[in-house]
């Protein structure tokens, strides 16, 4: 059996070889390695692609080991499994109880704010930029959830398209 995964890792010393351990230690082989470190994106993500053979147990367990250290698998076999999800916040952010609005989004289940910047303007209102991943098909529920913090917290939401 074959599997073709894209992962997204840190570009860093030993982060590629860390993710190339549970492969053999599965029992599994490795077919290709593609690592695209001029593709790197704003958080110092490079994507890796790995094409992987075994039985389907041996790849269940890579696959699990995978997710157990962290690695983030963006693609399996073709099928996008985290989608990237960016939103602009408004307003009075930072007296709106940020950590609230923050925890508030990371709170659903499959969502991760990725990175939050915040352009301050002195006591006038701030924008924030808010890059989230989440698992696929989660797009409407985090676009809810920061309709109705926006709302109570009087904050204009700006969403992607």
């Amino acid at each position: 059996m074959r599997i073709n995964l894209v992962l997204e890792l840190l570009d860093s010393p030993g982060k590629l070889v860390k993710v190339l351990e549970p492969i053999s230690t599965f029992g599994a082989n490795l077919v290709t390695v593609i690592h695209k470190r001029d593709y790197k994106n704003d958080n110092g993500m490079v994507p890796v692609q790995l094409t992987l053979e075994g039985e389907h147990e041996e790849l269940k367990n890579v696959v699990d080991k995978f997710e157990e250290l962290g690695f983030t698998i963006i693609e399996m076999d073709g099928v996008v499994r985290k989608e990237k999800i960016t939103t602009i916040l408004f307003g009075h952010i930072v007296d709106q109880d940020l950590r609230d609005t923050m925890d508030r989004i990371n709170e659903l289940d499959g969502v991760e704010i990725v990175a939050f910047d915040i352009k301050l303007n002195g006591e006038d209102k701030s924008t924030a930029l808010i890059n989230i991943e989440a698992d696929l098909g989660k797009k409407q529920i985090i676009f809810n959830r920061i309709a109705e913090i926006a709302s109570e917290k009087d904050l204009l939401v700006i969403n992607e398209v």
